[in-house]
């Protein structure tokens, strides 16, 4: 049943008519759910249910009103989490120590886009968080989402790129006036999470993307630490891609590849190319994680963090967060809250009545957020 429904979906996805049976989308939808996952019996340890503490940043810009949206949804699923929340803004000289405690202390937190001052001597915020809590790797989902055209098909690409040292870290310094060096020494733990990302979640190949024909040390390095994890796990296909052969392969023809590990310059701009491939920086949820804790955010840059024109007209678009927050359901043991939410994302895309400018609609935040709360299971 599930095989004969294939044709059908592709189908209503390359119409636009299909928008006129919402009974028949809703019908083909569950049916390429269902076809794709199967019903798994989550077995917590007693004490596993019991309400976490998330660290909640709203940010600047868009910030409020995405975050505002998945307070909204979680409080509709009655998810077992609870939010602590603090004002921290993109201009200030450093992000509070009582936030830092927050966050040491729940060891997750969920954060709207900060705006980074360019130029200055002013230091990113969302670099400092990456440094003093050694969130060492992050990682983007870029998928295709049923319903929402793009120029690709079959687009699932998890980038995962070193989050702490590099051109993009900050760990820079002048040597004498005229000569800056730029440090990277961490290439092994970001490999062995990347082949170990592959492994736990059935990943087929894992792709290390650098510039080691020019960065012979730097890049020759991080080379040299992929290519020895990935002896340890010969389920696992590997293959290499200089930086800018791999711009042009992944416009070129995205679904070539599955999992892609970076240093973190490279790994920010593969990222954001490939969220635009599949959908666009508004519905790529992602997080960064450490050996103690985890923050969650918008997987690919939030150039429209500072966009007053869209934070006026209240139209964000909250998918990316709320995705990201399904990320974060399963970070802290609850599957199943996790489910019903990406489920209730992914229905209301495919329905095509309720989305956001940049998705080609024009529906409000909170319009969007109504629809995926009717959309709960």
């Amino acid at each position: 049943m599930a095989r004969r429904s294939v044709p059908i979906i592709k189908q209503l996805l390359s119409k636009s008519s299909s928008s006129e049976n919402p009974a028949l989308l809703s019908s083909c939808f569950k049916s390429k759910i269902d076809a794709q996952n199967r019903s798994v019996t989550y077995m917590p340890r007693p004490g596993d249910g019991a309400p976490r503490g998330v660290t909640l940043i709203p940010g600047d810009g868009i910030g409020p009103l995405v975050t505002g949206a998945v307070e909204q949804v979680m409080d509709a699923m009655h998810a077992p989490v609870y939010f602590e929340k603090f004002e921290v803004h993109g201009d200030m000289k450093k992000v509070p120590q009582e936030v830092m405690d927050s966050i040491k202390r729940n060891k997750v937190c969920l954060k709207g886009g900060l705006v980074t001052p360019v130029g200055g001597g002013v230091s990113s915020l969302n670099v400092q968080l990456r440094k003093e809590l050694d969130l060492y790797a992050s990682l983007v989902n870029c998928f295709n989402l049923p319903g929402l055209p793009t120029r690709h098909e079959n687009v699932d690409i998890v980038v995962i790129r070193e989050n702490t040292e590099g051109e993009y870290s900050g760990l820079e310094h002048e040597v004498v006036p005229g000569v800056v060096e730029s440090l990277k020494f961490c290439s092994e733990r970001i490999a062995k999470y990347a082949f170990e990302y592959a492994y736990l979640n059935n990943r087929k190949k894992v792709t290390a993307v650098h510039k080691a024909n020019i960065m012979k040390l730097a890049d020759g390095l991080f080379l040299e630490s992929c290519r020895e994890v990935a002896t340890k796990y010969p389920g696992i296909k590997y293959n290499e891609v200089i930086v800018d052969n791999c711009c042009m392969q992944l416009v070129s023809k995205p679904e070539q590849f599955d999992v892609m590990v970076t240093p973190n310059l490279y790994g920010n701009l593969v990222a954001n190319t490939a969220a635009g491939i599949a959908g666009g920086t508004g519905v790529m949820p992602g997080g960064n994680v450490g050996a103690d804790h985890a923050v969650f955010e918008q997987g690919a840059s939030a150039g429209n963090v500072g966009n007053d024109r869209i934070v006026e007209q209240k139209k964000a678009n909250p998918v990316a967060l709320l995705l990201s927050s399904a990320m974060m359901l399963r970070h802290l043991q609850f599957p199943s809250f996790a489910d019903r939410l990406e489920t209730a994302v992914k229905k209301v895309i495919f329905e095509g009545k309720y989305r956001t400018k940049d998705l080609g609609g024009q529906s409000t935040t909170q319009e969007v957020v109504d629809a995926v709360i009717a959309a709960l299971d």
